[in-house]
């Protein structure tokens, strides 16, 4: 029985098939489905659990090298949020770009774990090293 890290056990089987340089896409709840891309849904209701939840938990136990959001996180969200996120990438690098080119990195990816979250453009790609 797993006592640590993941207890959910398709984030964790998601999480476990992730290779060096694949893709993980940690999105909110209005994320549109990607029939290309295996989902895991974690959302219980409106704001559980959040992005930066999962992508703390995530962290702690997987190498992560960058972190690609939407660039318009940024302008439709305040200063103490983004510094949130920032501080729970653990200095990984993050690169914004526009949300269209975000979108189109998505189908590249290994999977998606869906959250509860609701912050505007708080959806994230973890590439691993």
């Amino acid at each position: 029985m797993v006592i640590e890290g993941f207890i959910n056990p398709q984030v964790l089987s998601l999480v476990s098939r992730i290779r060096h340089t694949n893709s993980l896409v940690i999105a909110d709840a209005a994320f549109p489905y990607w029939p290309q891309i295996e989902t895991v849904d974690v959302s219980l209701v409106k704001g559980v659990p959040t992005v930066l939840q999962v992508v703390e938990a995530l962290l702690a136990n997987w190498k992560c090298g960058e972190i690609i959001m939407a660039e318009e996180f940024n302008s439709h969200n305040q200063r103490k949020h983004r510094d949130a996120f920032k501080r729970a990438c653990r200095g990984v690098p993050m690169t914004f770009e526009p949300h269209l080119e975000f979108k189109r990195r998505v189908p590249q990816a290994i999977g998606l774990i869906r959250t509860g979250d609701t912050t505007a453009y708080g959806n994230m790609i973890l590439i691993s090293v």
